[in-house]
């Protein structure tokens, strides 16, 4: 009778013993298609981050080169060296950007301005790559989107005793201070300030 009661408790055990490790495995599975959204979102957030940065690189450096070009002109000095003059929004480098990292750009960039009144570049994309096959349903055809804005922040000034017609000094945040010659502008590229030099590029958080 003992040898018969153990019996029937092993073959009662077996199948809830064939339950738990059923359960257990399809728990790690949905743990894992969750670890690969969230690599896909981290990859999309990525490429987001990328494009924005480069569309606004784009357009600082179209800031910095109008700069230079009108830099006879004491009207237009503030205009660029704000970021507020009119220039493109970058579309051609975002998109490459977004290209580099297997995305679409689907949003963008949107031109605006940032809480201290900086002029900003924001984008949306979604991968070409997809979650992955999973547990759940659905995931082998999900796509990650993720938006980015980039902020471009002047850090120059002109100073006050710059003469259009003699020298224009340019004062930065660094310290630095630029002495630019109007008339021999073309002739010393290497003593220019270069565009990072005049606008900080940095992701909006």
């Amino acid at each position: 009778m003992i040898a018969s009661s153990a019996s029937g408790d092993r073959g009662q055990a077996f199948p809830i013993y064939i339950m738990v490790v059923g359960l257990l495995l399809f728990v790690a599975f949905a743990l894992f298609a969750f670890a690969q959204a969230a690599s896909a979102r981290s990859g999309g957030q990525s490429a987001a981050d990328a494009s924005a940065l480069a569309a606004a690189q784009e357009s600082r450096d179209e800031l910095t080169d109008n700069f230079f070009r009108d830099i006879a002109n004491p009207a237009m000095w503030l205009i660029w060296l704000t970021g507020e003059g009119p220039v493109a929004n970058g579309a051609g480098s975002a998109t490459a950007l977004a290209n580099q990292n297997d995305s679409n750009l689907i949003g963008g960039p949107n031109m605006g301005l940032s809480s201290k009144g900086f002029a900003t570049r924001s984008v949306e994309i979604e991968t070409r790559f997809t979650v992955g096959d999973s547990v759940i349903p659905g995931t082998e055809n999900k796509h990650a989107k993720a938006k980015a804005t980039a902020v471009i922040e002047p850090r120059c000034i002109i100073g006050p005793e710059s003469d259009p017609t003699k020298l224009v000094f340019v004062h930065c945040k660094d310290g630095m201070v630029w002495t630019i010659d109007p008339k021999k502008i073309v002739e010393f590229p290497g003593l220019l300030p270069e565009p990072k030099d005049l606008f900080s590029v940095h992701l909006v958080k």
